[in-house]
């Protein structure tokens, strides 16, 4: 009878596991502290003291969850090679939250009449209420996330993340690298060398943990020296803040605020679903077959109750799960992540580390983590998709366009709001890319979803499917003409806002009409 492999709690790969793991959680940490502090002026003592504890206990609880399911794993089948599922914040709804939710709102909530303070808390409250949503969604799905996966095409899924990942998370920041040129495109350099083009680096350093040197390195050598303008900035002195993530009920304020985000809150929560299902399918194909339930599971519980103790980013498990099997790690990896970033979000250490990271430093990996997303778009979906693919793009960028001409330094509110309402030829211009960017991660799910059916000779079911993004319009849930993106009932609407949403809408039932007759004309010609 075989003897059973021993298990160790750790294993000499989990030291790069751990390296690689912890600088993807703290990248993400990072930009949206960055994100809220640095552009929409954010007190930082709301995000590093009540954001970030519950925050980095979601990825904590979610690590040790994972970590123990690998030891069962290992105990149940004797085997030493076990590696656990990696979790961590999820990059493109975490930067989503911070560009598309929480800045505006905080914003929009100082535009209202609150102060700064009150401001500030509405917004946390909002992004804890935002997660115990998205908490609860994934929980129910992941008891069908066979059905939704089998529901809604690929190209759909991928594409529309890669919408976001392509325009917010790749455009953006490389409009961060360039504006301190010298440090941002260096590192950028080195992760084309080591991620894109897998270039050995000495000493085989990660190429995430080699840019970020590279980049610092260049920023604090040069930037003292005046070599790099007005782009560096002396960093804050070490400041503990400690802070625990205990359950409260300030979500339960914030539930009224999320009905305007509720077309990007849900569909946050819905990819992360069918993300887990697909990391966890990578993960068998590596050797380790983990319950997708349990696994969809864990994560749901990990951002419910970070949205319950005071967090704003959701968990999710990452795709790497077979890269991290590659490098030798086993299951210490994941544990070791848990503790540092659940202990870094209490004692406060985190946020120190963020701050010694400045945007042009952290933006070259959201660049490489926004060309491997849509990279991915194209790869996982079959090629004949491809267009499908394309073509939900064009929401996010109609998206990125109103998220700059509504910020009030480009353009002022007054003279916004005229633009908008300008209707002398059409639907003003400014109001269509307005329009057309509300709700845009659904709208990229139709638009994609019709266009594979479409490919695929269902011309019925792309009608189908174009009746449904009518009527997802006619109550603000896709191309709200509210320019702030909310929900309302059609019959509520001043007679300007009822004639756009008819026209968008009646716009998807004529297309749909028109497609019908296609699909009778087709149906004919096949029997003749």
């Amino acid at each position: 009878m075989n003897e059973p492999h021993p298990r160790r709690w750790l294993a000499p790969g989990d030291l790069n596991g751990f390296l690689g793991l912890v600088v993807d959680n703290l990248s993400i940490m990072a930009f949206l502290a960055t994100a809220l502090i640095g552009l929409f002026g954010f007190p930082a003592d709301i995000v590093f003291l009540r954001m970030f504890p519950g925050t980095a206990l979601g990825v904590l609880l979610g690590n040790l969850a994972y970590t123990r399911m690998a030891h069962r794993l290992a105990a149940r089948t004797g085997r030493d090679d076990v590696t656990a599922m990696p979790l961590g914040l999820d990059a493109p709804t975490s930067i989503g939250m911070a560009l598309l939710v929480l800045g505006p709102a905080f914003l929009h909530f100082k535009q209202g009449g609150m102060d700064e303070a009150a401001a500030a808390t509405a917004t946390w409250q909002l992004g804890m209420a935002s997660l115990v949503v998205m908490g609860v969604l994934k929980f129910v799905l992941s008891f069908f996330g066979g059905a939704v996966q089998r529901h809604v095409p690929r190209a759909g899924l991928l594409g529309s993340i890669a919408g976001i990942a392509l325009v917010l998370m790749g455009f953006l920041p490389l409009v961060e690298i360039m504006k301190v040129p010298v440090v941002g495109f260096a590192g950028l350099g080195v992760v084309l060398y080591a991620l894109v083009a897998k270039g050995r680096l000495p000493f085989g350093v990660p190429g995430v943990l080699a840019a970020f040197a590279v980049g610092a390195v260049l920023y604090y050598v040069l930037g003292p020296l005046g070599w790099l303008g007005t782009g560096y900035h002396a960093p804050a002195a070490w400041t503990w803040r400690f802070a625990l993530p205990l359950p409260n009920l300030q979500w339960i304020g914030g539930l009224a605020y999320t009905v305007p985000y509720l077309p990007l809150i849900l569909p946050f929560g819905l990819l992360m679903v069918v993300g887990g299902i697909n990391v966890t399918e990578s993960a068998r194909a590596a050797g380790d077959e983990y319950r997708t339930r349990d696994i969809l599971l864990v994560e749901a519980l990990a951002t419910l109750v970070a949205g319950v103790c005071g967090g704003v980013a959701q968990t999710t498990p990452y795709i790497g799960q077979p890269s991290y099997k590659a490098m030798g790690a086993r299951s210490g990896y994941t544990l070791l992540t848990g503790i540092v970033i659940g202990l870094g979000g209490v004692f406060g250490y985190l946020s120190n580390l963020v701050e010694l990271v400045p945007l042009s430093v952290l933006a070259p990996i959201l660049v490489f983590v926004a060309i491997g997303i849509t990279v991915q778009a194209f790869e996982a979906t079959p090629i004949r998709y491809a267009a499908a693919v394309v073509f939900s793009f064009f929401p996010a960028i109609a998206r990125m366009v109103t998220i700059k001409l509504s910020d009030p330094t480009y353009v002022a509110p007054d003279r916004f709001g005229a633009l908008f309402a300008q209707d002398t030829h059409g639907i003003a211009e400014l109001a269509v890319i307005t329009i057309l960017g509300n709700g845009f991660i659904i709208t990229s799910m139709v638009w994609a979803s019709f266009v594979v059916a479409l490919i695929d000779g269902k011309t019925g079911r792309a009608a189908l499917i174009l009746l449904l993004g009518g009527a997802l319009t006619l109550f603000g849930l896709i191309h709200s003409v509210d320019p702030a993106g909310g929900v309302y009932l059609p019959w509520l609407l001043d007679a300007a806002s009822s004639s756009r949403v008819w026209q968008f809408a009646g716009a998807y039932g004529v297309l749909a009409a028109v497609l019908l007759l296609l699909s009778v004309q087709r149906g004919k010609a096949s029997v003749a």
